[in-house]
């Protein structure tokens, strides 16, 4: 397996973190990413450390909701609170790094919503570089609407540098822009994660993501181009959906992995 794959969890949450590591491990995938650490308790965290201990995966980032209920208008502490017990987890594990999905605007426009991220999540940026853990952002599909205001690698870089994150690119969410080659070099300075699927064609479900490989995005010359920017993270299958669902998640990211790992290969990434 190629050492820059990430499998991510959320396509595992009906079993076990435990399973989910497991699963990585028979992989030979060296990266995971985890969903919600705010729900991780101290004995889970003590589980979770012990099922870490026979080595070969290791959770490189972590994912967390921000401001989801309520929405970034309305909320008064809550989601920084959450946060930053997503963080504490996250450098009890070791992990440095977490991303984010905003939070909805409620009634803001764009550029409110995004100043009133930053004024949220400052103290959350000073908790977390305390402990050695960056926060970035990620781009995340228009029908996430209620939950996130970032809908194009554009407004995402842009809300990351107003509210002082880093950036996730989930290629799922922005594979269809424009002039992706020259956003790519603009995000790459503050660019953390890197998120691969694909797309079948007339799917129209939300989520209705696909094995690389199964679809039409064209993953080999947008992944090469990631590299030609200077990405030297990992790559990361979040993967689910009725397509998913219906091959079993266990199938369907086995055969993710393998066919990112000759992509990777190919590349010579």
């Amino acid at each position: 397996m190629h050492p820059r794959v990430c499998l991510h969890q959320v396509g595992f949450l009906s079993e076990p973190t435990a399973a989910f590591v497991q699963f990585c491990r028979e992989m030979g995938v060296q990266h995971m990413t985890l969903a919600q650490p705010d729900a991780l308790d101290p004995s889970e965290i003590g589980e979770l450390k012990a099922a870490l201990t026979a080595g070969g995966t290791f959770p490189t980032n972590m994912t967390q909701p921000f401001a989801r209920h309520p929405d970034l208008e309305r909320d008064t502490g809550g989601a920084g609170l959450a946060l930053n017990q997503a963080i504490d987890a996250a450098a009890a594990l070791g992990t440095r790094h977490i991303y984010i999905v905003s939070g909805g605007r409620g009634t803001l426009d764009w550029e409110a919503a995004a100043v009133r991220l930053a004024e949220l999540i400052a103290p959350c940026r000073a908790h977390a570089a305390g402990l050695g853990v960056t926060l970035s952002i990620e781009t995340a599909n228009l029908l996430n609407a209620d939950i996130h205001f970032a809908h194009t690698l554009d407004d995402t870089i842009r809300a990351a540098e107003i509210a002082g994150l880093d950036v996730t690119i989930d290629l799922g969410a922005c594979w269809f822009e424009g002039g992706l080659k020259e956003k790519f070099a603009r995000a790459m300075p503050r660019t953390r994660l890197v998120q691969v699927s694909d797309y079948v064609p007339g799917d129209r479900s939300t989520p209705c993501r696909a094995v690389p490989g199964d679809g039409m995005v064209p993953l080999e010359r947008l992944l090469g181009d990631l590299l030609e920017a200077g990405y030297e993270g990992v790559f990361d299958l979040e993967l689910l959906g009725p397509r998913i669902a219906a091959e079993g998640h266990r199938e369907a990211f086995a055969r993710a992995a393998g066919n990112l790992s000759e992509l990777l290969t190919k590349l010579g990434a």
